[in-house]
């Protein structure tokens, strides 16, 4: 299965934030939305960084409740992995357990184009299975 499948199904819509966004309106567009990440861009379209509900805690727990007015820039992950719509989902899962990471954008062209978490990976292995062993049942009694 390739990401574009999953992608078709949960949509390609992506919460970004600017680099110069507080950390409190970060944690604004995660509660909105009820996503874990948000991929930090100028534009929607470019990839700046990525920032998590992991790393708001992480500063917090460093730096001190101050941190919610710093600006998104100055906690975010710079060096962000991606993947493209073609890339296989198998290969993904492995790589996101390798590198424990929990989001992924995904570029086509260039652009931004989705962004997948590792739920969403698990739940596609998850039909996956489901589908195949309604195969075989299938076979088996037919």
């Amino acid at each position: 299965m390739l990401i574009s499948a999953i992608l078709r199904g949960k949509g390609t819509t992506v919460a970004t934030v600017r680099p110069g966004a507080t950390v409190t309106e970060l944690l604004a567009a995660l509660a909105e939305h009820n996503i874990g990440a948000v991929v930090v861009s100028e534009d929607g379209a470019s990839i700046v960084g990525i920032v998590s509900e992991r790393d708001v805690v992480r500063q917090m727990h460093l730096r001190g409740a101050g941190v919610l007015d710093e600006p998104v820039s100055s906690i975010m992950t710079t060096s962000v992995r991606t993947c493209g719509p073609d890339a296989d989902v198998d290969d993904l899962r492995k790589t996101m357990t390798d590198h424990r990471i929990r989001h992924l954008p995904v570029v086509s062209e260039g652009r931004l184009a989705g962004i997948v978490s590792i739920g969403d990976v698990v739940k596609s292995a998850i039909e996956e299975l489901e589908a195949e062993k309604a195969h075989l049942v299938d076979y088996l009694h037919g």
